[in-house]
């Protein structure tokens, strides 16, 4: 799928300011020592491993969750006393879909606005179903619905109560590739009218589409800032190599000098490392006499989050 690159978010005031959150589950350390900002109308994504506490640290921002230790506000309520103010303004959708699969989707929404006690039900429950393109299938059993629509439904029910944050956790997981191009275009339509939304995914097209990002390893925040900004911090030089039979050379180049990483992509193989210099005169050696082509290209943010994720130490893993 061809993304366009993420449009700019303008410099809002901040919807979120945290510092020092830590959350223990008991002796994990699930999230360790997380401090960030996000800013109105801003799409803030989170990556990192399973496991790695994207969705505790999302819940610790947004009062949602309370820490062990940490402060911060959520449009400008205290996280650790006000997490009642909070949550009005929060709409929330979750990996796992919780609507309910024999009612229609025009009942599904009506239920959702009785729980929020909302006034002029029907009108608000007509919006929605324009606004996500849902009045044809209103009436359609929620059970019978795609990955797509059911993802539309989701975030039509958190968009009714009109919230300033949206908490996404990977919303898109299963749906094809045309529903989630679309999920996204729905998104930055959300952000340019100053909603502001925290989304995890390990998809990297939509890592890209996000304003700023956030690497979480096991509840450790290794980087955050752009795309290009995440990219340029590694210092990474990454070379490809095309040709056939690259498994063994994959196998030889790993641990070589300056090669700190190889990828198989397709037809491809990526190798990536620090010092620039000593990975090219290595590859170059590597490849001498075989019917091979090497070409420079730009890291991309997949060669970065596999680089760091790598790296990465399992905080739930037993010890040696």
């Amino acid at each position: 799928m061809n993304t366009p690159p993420a449009p700019q978010a303008a410099a809002g005031p901040c919807v979120i300011d945290v510092q020092g959150l830590n959350k223990r589950f008991g002796d994990k350390h699930v999230v360790n020592d997380v401090s960030l900002q996000v800013r109105e109308g801003e799409i803030f994504g989170f990556l990192g491993p399973n496991g790695s506490g994207k969705t505790t640290c999302i819940r610790l921002m947004c009062g949602l969750l309370t820490p062990d230790s940490g402060s911060g506000t959520c449009m400008g309520y205290d996280i650790l006393r006000d997490s009642e103010q909070i949550k009005r303004h929060v709409g929330y959708m979750t990996q796992k879909f919780s609507y309910w699969d024999d009612l229609t989707i025009r009942e599904n929404l009506d239920f959702v606005a009785r729980m929020y006690g909302m006034p002029r039900r029907r009108a608000t429950v007509d919006q929605a179903l324009e606004s996500l393109g849902l009045q044809t299938r209103a009436k359609q059993l929620t059970g019978s619905l795609s990955g797509g629509w059911k993802q539309r439904l989701a975030l039509a029910a958190c968009l009714l109560h009109e919230p300033r944050l949206l908490l996404l956790d990977e919303p898109t997981a299963g749906v094809d590739p045309t529903a989630r191009r679309d999920f996204w275009e729905q998104l930055h339509e959300l952000a340019a009218r100053g909603i502001s939304v925290l989304v995890s995914t390990h998809y990297m097209d939509e890592a890209e589409r996000c304003h700023k990002l956030a690497y979480l390893s096991y509840g450790r925040l290794l980087t955050q800032g752009t795309a290009d900004d995440v990219i340029a911090e590694q210092h990474l030089t990454t070379w490809a190599i095309r040709g056939h039979n690259l498994v063994p050379l994959a196998q030889r180049l790993r641990g070589a000098p300056g090669v700190d990483q190889t990828v198989a992509f397709g037809s491809a193989l990526h190798i990536s490392g620090q010092d620039a210099a000593l990975l090219e005169r290595t590859l170059q050696d590597a490849i001498a006499g075989q019917d091979l082509r090497l070409e420079r290209i730009d890291t991309s943010l997949e060669d970065v989050f596999i680089y760091l994720m790598n790296r990465s130490t399992d905080n739930f893993a037993s010890p040696p």
